[in-house]
């Protein structure tokens, strides 16, 4: 058996092509363009590129995109008062903070700041108290985004086992609340692990998604996945100057029914569901004015 690829890159560009004519349509509707505005502290290449990815797809879907700069030595205070300016700003639907932030910089704080009907990676406590109860307003976008790649791919995830090797609060956590709903997409049974799991290989045997975001290169090997299971890698890792993810790839590939590579995989889907949120703001904006 050799596992299929699921092409995240291809399901991104689909997403966007369906979101770009619903934001045609919205601002025929409105006179409403869509804005994200995005704020990368200090000059970090791995995260000044993915601002620019982030940018570029939302020139694809017609919507507008800003990039807000401050110097690496930015203080608290600071970062702050620039997130109230775009908080109160009007014209700015979506505020995205990239992570991480630099040492000096109280990372909840800033975050905790961003008003939760601009929140579009969902990490303000309202958006996650929300998305726990199964009344979002917003979905993180790497868990929803590993969603859209399962239905897209036709995973049946009702019923099955579902195991995330990770508890950031950033993916294994609300990956883990997202699987578990009531739903579509969901009504799974879920198990997370992490380093402080006994026997963490039986536990993932037993799985029959195994969704791997733990930050370990080639972290899961073949003899981890059952025979026929689908394989999620959301790690990214740089290793000898390539990226590679917290899956054993090439030996998995071999076991699983289904797998995403890195890159090409989860990646691209976290940036269609940063848009989407996007778009979700603008609409709840005019709502609101109306």
């Amino acid at each position: 058996m050799t596992a299929e690829i699921i092409d995240g890159k291809g399901i991104a560009a689909t997403i966007r092509q369906e979101l770009a004519v619903d934001v045609k349509v919205f601002h025929a509707e409105t006179g409403v363009t869509p804005h994200l505005a995005a704020v990368l502290v200090g000059d970090d290449p791995a995260s000044a590129v993915y601002v620019r990815n982030k940018q570029r797809a939302c020139e694809v879907a017609g919507m507008k995109s800003s990039l807000h700069t401050p110097p690496a030595e930015t203080s608290t205070d600071e970062l702050l008062d620039l997130i109230q300016r775009l908080n109160e700003d009007s014209t700015v639907h979506g505020i995205l903070v990239q992570l991480p932030l630099p040492d000096q910089i109280d990372e909840l704080r800033v975050l905790d700041a961003v008003v939760p009907t601009k929140d579009v990676d969902a990490f303000h406590p309202d958006n996650v108290g929300r998305m726990i109860q199964g009344r979002a307003r917003f979905l993180p976008c790497t868990p929803h985004g590993v969603q859209e790649l399962l239905r897209r791919s036709n995973v049946e995830v009702a019923g099955s086992h579902a195991v995330v090797i990770g508890r950031s609060e950033i993916v294994g956590k609300p990956m883990a609340a997202l699987l578990v709903q009531k739903g579509d997409e969901a009504n799974a049974t879920v198990t997370i692990c992490h380093s402080r799991t006994r026997d963490l290989p039986s536990i993932v045997r037993l799985a029959d998604i195994v969704v791997a975001a733990i930050g370990q290169p080639k972290f899961v090997t073949a003899d981890m996945i059952k025979p026929g299971a689908v394989v999620i890698d959301v790690g990214v890792n740089r290793v000898d100057g390539k990226l590679v993810g917290d899956v054993d790839y090439d030996a998995v590939r071999e076991v699983a029914s289904k797998i995403t590579p890195v890159p090409g995989g989860v990646g691209p889907m976290t940036i269609a569901m940063v848009l989407r949120n996007t778009f979700t703001a603008a609409k709840l904006s005019v709502n609101a004015d109306g």
